[in-house]
């Protein structure tokens, strides 16, 4: 078997739609929106490509019969149960822009298309959109065996998620070109000196790949089938 054959084939077993969750983290309007808390996280994820990737993805998850789970983070008006043992959760409060539940600010981007099967939920608290959360519980409800991490910021919540997801036993896939964070040149040497480390790092094209190929369908000229 070529290389090819035997690198799509590894893919494609992990990608299997009947136990594959795609995850979008934090793809909401007061983070990646127009009018975001955090305008230069916002303007990155649209100008690497990392959003567009996101809806990409989530659109070919709904195709195929991936499920959807979009991990939003959100504060009460009053603050209630919110985190405060660190530098970034004093630093939100003073925002412009605040993540109220309820709000335009925590509902997922319009780019992102929220289907009637897919989950949303919602933290309060913590850096992680996986510890603390329901997402543990709904993965192993709906037979997850492979969670693909997309979303922001390469910073905090998404290492976060992909280390929660392994301890926990899950194979994680990180499409590189659908995360981002700040600056620029963080995001590429996060992934390739921590992420590569724990998770199966592709890019949306390959993921496409797989969600999108016919199952009948022969391999190109000169590669193989994969098994």
């Amino acid at each position: 078997m070529s290389s090819y054959g035997k690198s799509y084939g590894k893919l494609a077993e992990s990608l299997d739609p009947a136990s594959t969750v795609l995850l979008t983290v934090e793809c909401q309007r007061g983070v990646v929106g127009s009018d975001s808390a955090l305008p230069e996280l916002a303007e990155q994820a649209r100008a690497s490509g990392a959003l567009d990737h996101v809806a990409r993805l989530v659109g070919a998850a709904h195709e195929c019969g991936v499920q959807v789970v979009h991990a939003v983070a959100e504060r009460r008006a009053d603050g209630r149960g919110a985190s405060r043992n660190a530098r970034l959760f004093r630093a939100a409060e003073r925002l412009p822009v605040k993540q109220l539940t309820g709000s335009d600010a925590v509902r997922v981007v319009p780019e992102i298309e929220v289907a009637e099967e897919d989950l949303v939920v919602r933290r309060l608290h913590g850096l992680s959109p996986i510890a603390g959360t329901d997402v543990d519980a709904l993965l192993r409800n709906l037979g997850c065996r492979t969670l693909v991490v997309t979303g922001v910021s390469a910073n905090v919540a998404i290492p976060n998620a992909v280390f929660d997801a392994v301890n926990l036993g899950y194979t994680v896939v990180v499409p590189r070109d659908a995360i981002a964070g700040v600056p620029a040149e963080y995001t590429p040497a996060m992934i390739d000196n921590t992420l590569a480390l724990v998770a199966t790092v592709a890019t949306t094209a390959d993921v496409l790949g797989v969600w999108k190929r016919p199952a009948a369908e022969e391999a190109p000229e000169g590669r193989a089938t994969p098994a």
